[in-house]
């Protein structure tokens, strides 16, 4: 580390952060890099693991050289990192706003995790429409063996580290908690503009300094300046994805996704398919034709699965499908066939309808006439109807007898 000191000058360069000041009321704290208690070192060896790293004690020693500054300025681009460390940079920051300091985060790549809480402390906070805001719940790494009761320990600590992060958010956004703990446990990431739509950021801006976020094809990874980082869980759509035979160039290229690094020779990414056939003419070549094989193969199974339903629907319909102007799938093919069948349905219940009209069948009762009141019997009628009952019993019980 360095550090240079004058009346009116001071800049701090560590290795992956750097603290300096414009003039003797305004300074510049650039924070790119993994937020961390002390120098990860790997256990066998004891010897510092390789990565960027924003350390706890480093930085909090050097925060006190400017912290008389009223106007402070912080540059960020963070995965986050551990939740304690990165509570207590909020709080000494939110110390000296309390003392009259005003402070502004320029989120130019992500603001994750920690980092995200580190960007809350400062009232204005400014992010690029590419910039990527994640919060989420605390996280745990644990190995060995633990009993019921150490769980809900490490579970009770893991809560407590939610409430404090929670009400973090919540003094930015002015979001209601049961919002705020919602957005966290669903593990939330946010452009620029839908963070601003959140509370999280003040302003999006738009700057050729911006560092490009980008996604994988699948979304399960983010690429910043080079940098290739691994999520638990899907980008939303919002962030523009690099195609699958063009990631391994993503992962290689020396600075692909940033503006061009004269000291590290790297190229800034090409914005379309004519700069990039330029440059990459090889490349571009075998994309496309790996994207003419797929159209091929694609063509051939619609054509297979048009014919494995074609039986069923008139040939005109078919040969539509397959070749005519509006070419579709079968399942398009089977939706055409019903709307019209739908139509012919119709107009042949039209017909039905006319030929009842015409008919006149609307006008015969449902109900049976009325039968004709019989005339009452006279004396005589009912005298023979009597003589004749007689005549058929005497002659039955006759018959009977024999």
């Amino acid at each position: 580390m360095k550090a240079m000191k004058n009346e009116s000058n001071i800049k701090i360069l560590r290795n992956f952060y750097t603290m300096a000041t414009v003039d003797r009321d305004s300074a510049e704290i650039v924070m790119y890099g993994d937020i961390v208690e002390t120098q990860p070192r790997d256990w066998w060896t004891d010897e510092p693991i390789p990565g960027s790293y924003i350390i706890q004690d480093e930085f909090l020693n050097d925060l006190k050289q400017i912290e008389n500054c009223k106007d402070i300025t912080i540059r960020m681009n963070s995965c986050g990192g551990d939740a304690g460390v990165s509570i207590l940079i909020h709080n000494r920051l939110r110390e000296l706003v309390a003392k009259g300091a005003k402070l502004t985060c320029i989120v130019d790549g992500v603001a994750m995790s920690g980092g995200s809480l580190i960007m809350c402390a400062c009232d204005t906070v400014k992010a690029n429409p590419s910039s990527l805001i994640m919060i989420h719940k605390c996280w745990s790494y644990i190995w060995g063996a633990y009993n019921a009761d150490e769980l809900r320990n490490l579970a009770s600590s893991n809560d407590a580290y939610d409430k404090a992060q929670a009400s973090i958010y919540q003094r930015k956004t002015n979001l209601g908690e049961t919002v705020i703990k919602h957005l966290m446990a669903d593990t939330t990431y946010m452009t620029g503009k839908e963070a601003k739509e959140k509370g999280f950021v003040d302003e999006v801006i738009d700057s050729e300094d911006a560092l490009t976020i980008a996604a994988s094809a699948d979304r399960k990874t983010i690429f910043v300046a080079g940098r290739k980082i691994c999520l638990n869980k899907p980008l939303s759509d919002s962030i523009t994805t690099v195609a699958p035979e063009a990631q391994a160039l993503v992962e290689t290229n020396t600075n692909p996704l940033g503006k061009a690094n004269e000291e590290q020779g790297g190229k800034p990414m090409a914005n379309n398919i004519e700069e990039l056939r330029n440059e990459y003419p090889e490349l571009v070549a075998q994309i496309e034709a790996a994207a003419a094989t797929v159209a091929v193969a694609n063509e051939r199974t619609r054509m297979q699965e048009i014919d494995v339903v074609a039986s069923l629907f008139p040939n005109e319909l078919v040969t539509e499908a397959k070749y005519g102007e509006n070419p579709c799938s079968a399942k398009e093919l089977t939706y055409r066939a019903a709307v019209e069948a739908a139509k012919q349905g119709s107009a042949f219940m039209k017909g039905i309808i006319a030929d009842n009209q015409e008919s006149g069948v609307q006008e015969v009762s449902a109900t049976p006439a009325p039968e004709e009141k019989a005339e009452p019997k006279t004396q005589e009628e009912k005298y023979q109807e009597a003589r004749v009952a007689v005549a058929i019993a005497l002659g039955k019980n006759a018959k009977e007898e024999e």
